[in-house]
């Protein structure tokens, strides 16, 4: 086939602090890649702006034409009108914003819209560490703490597009959310709640990053930190699996870098309060890393458009 007849798919990642777009081919295959600050505080039009004016330059030198774009957004999302539903305190402008308008009207292609948690869970189960399982819980620790569930090989997001948002359901102390709400896993486990918890032991602002890089070097302050967050996350697996039987987690986001402290503590926790079903979870770090959430997108449009018009 000659290269500028094959097909391209694109795929962006809004997320609180940075913007990933891919271009994929038909087999999702990554062709090219690029990445930008999320503009959160101007609002909906500079975010999608800031994402197409990444997009561009990957489009003028990747030879194809583009069929379709899919989108995965922060928040909560209604993917059958492709607007933003509900943001957090990080954006400016979200809520009730039409993304797939604004950016179908830029590319002149099909665009789609899906919630970014759900968008990493396509792509996982596309292509990453959870490739094919039929039953799988998606947790992203990024600026905030998203879940997307699986089952029976297909997204579940429920009636109102908010299954399996496991960062924003209370039990987990009292601390206030980004949301509004209080005691949600978010306060414990997202990237901005572990500085703020290693400041409130210390006194000293420091990113997740740097408070992992000090529970490395053995700071106990940091540490605890990090031993909450895990027991917060293998808490809400437990509560999942109680209600829907997941057989398998997929953690990704930037707070997942710390891995090595993650990964013990959640195993340990689980084993002491293991699922009711009696069948250990298999928990499980993304295969695909930054690449998750706008390979997940593209997959989302590439499914929408063979199903609506396999060619």
């Amino acid at each position: 086939m000659n290269p500028y007849d094959r097909r391209l798919f694109a795929g962006v990642d809004i997320g609180g602090t940075t913007t990933q777009v891919v271009l994929c081919d038909d087999d999702l295959t990554v062709l090219d890649r690029a990445g930008t600050a999320t503009p959160a505080a101007q609002g909906g039009p500079a975010m999608i702006r800031a994402a197409l004016d990444t997009l561009a330059p990957l489009l003028e030198r990747t030879p194809g034409r583009l069929v379709g774009c899919g989108v995965g957004a922060a928040g909560v999302v209604d993917s059958a009108t492709g607007r933003i539903l509900v943001a957090s305190d990080s954006f400016t402008g979200w809520a009730g914003f039409g993304v797939t308008d604004a950016v179908q009207d830029a590319l002149g292609v099909p665009a789609f819209l899906d919630n970014d948690v759900n968008a990493f869970l396509y792509g996982e189960t596309s292509g990453g560490a959870v490739r094919g399982e039929p039953d799988v819980l998606g947790i992203t620790l990024g600026t905030g703490v998203g879940g997307a569930l699986w089952s029976g090989g297909e997204l579940f997001t429920g009636p109102h597009g908010a299954a399996g948002e496991i960062g924003h359901i209370p039990g987990f102390g009292d601390l206030l959310c980004s949301c509004g709400g209080r005691g949600h896993l978010e306060t414990l486990a997202s990237g901005r709640s572990i500085g703020a918890r290693y400041a409130e032991r210390t006194g000293r602002r420091l990113t997740a990053r740097e408070v992992a890089e000090a529970a490395g070097r053995g700071d106990e302050d940091a540490l605890a930190v990090y031993r909450a967050a895990g027991a917060g996350i293998a808490r809400a697996i437990v509560m999942t699996a109680g209600v829907v039987d997941i057989t398998t987690v997929v953690v990704g986001g930037g707070v997942s870098h710390a891995w090595p402290l993650l990964n013990p503590v959640v195993l340990a926790a689980l084993a002491d309060e293991p699922p009711v079903s009696g069948h250990p979870v298999r928990l499980v770090r993304s295969g695909l890393g930054a690449d998750a959430v706008p390979v997940g997108a593209a997959a989302r449009a590439r499914r929408e458009l063979v199903a609506s018009c396999p060619v």
